[in-house]
């Protein structure tokens, strides 16, 4: 069967809308290092593709790999594997957020500090010009965002999702999940993402948003 886009999500963005980031060599790809971890390999990498990935990463660095099937050789550590399910958005009631504020560079700050305490994936100083980002404020303090990170002909991934612990329960990280959502809509391209597996409870919101299981996979922190 012919591969989707987003069996391989890192590398048809890469190859793809985000191909302006990416830093190659050889058959490797990756995101700059404070943007993304993500690395992209060929689907049946060989020895030389490996060395180009070790290449990438630098000396004493790790990298997160995201092609299903894919397995280290020997002389690789692998750091750790991070189950992921994958999900897709075509058929959600997205819908505008009257509260959220787009976010930009000036934010960045906050941005990472709410990441840090929330940890919702990797977020980083230039994450933010991967996409669109949305925000909520009370008396001036971010508590709560959302946002775009990979961008694929058609699809756009929604991404770091959280809310700051002492705003839980009020519904704002849903409502900037489909803020987002209505923004990728709106350009005629639909949202996907990914989640935890050991993470029901998101698991479970995000199918009762109308979000259709895709595929099970797994990202692999490795050390060269």
């Amino acid at each position: 069967m012919p591969s989707h886009p987003l069996d391989h999500a890192i590398r048809s963005a890469l190859t793809g809308p985000q191909a302006p980031f990416a830093l190659r060599r050889g058959n490797a790809l990756r995101y700059p290092a404070d943007m993304s971890p993500f690395v992209a390999l060929p689907e049946r990498p060989d020895a030389a593709d490996w060395a180009d990935a070790a290449a990438l990463a630098g000396p004493g660095a790790t990298l997160t790999v995201g092609d299903p099937g894919v397995e280290p050789p020997e002389g690789w550590e692998l750091v750790r594997r991070i189950p992921l399910l994958q999900f897709t958005g075509e058929g959600i009631a997205a819908a505008p957020d009257e509260e959220a504020v787009r976010l930009g560079l000036d934010d960045v700050p906050e941005m990472l500090a709410l990441a840090e305490a929330t940890k919702p994936g990797p977020f980083l100083p230039r994450t933010i010009e991967m996409g669109t980002y949305l925000g909520v404020r009370h008396e001036g303090r971010l508590v709560a965002m959302a946002g775009e990170r990979m961008h694929i002909v058609g699809w756009r991934e929604i991404s770091a999702v959280c809310t700051d612990p002492r705003w839980r329960g009020k519904g704002l990280g849903t409502r900037l999940l489909l803020a987002v959502a209505a923004g990728i809509q709106e350009r005629g391209e639909t949202p996907f993402l990914h989640v935890l597996a050991e993470n029901t409870k998101a698991v479970g919101l995000y199918e009762s948003l109308g979000f259709r299981l895709r595929l099970s996979t797994a990202l692999l922190v490795l050390a060269p």
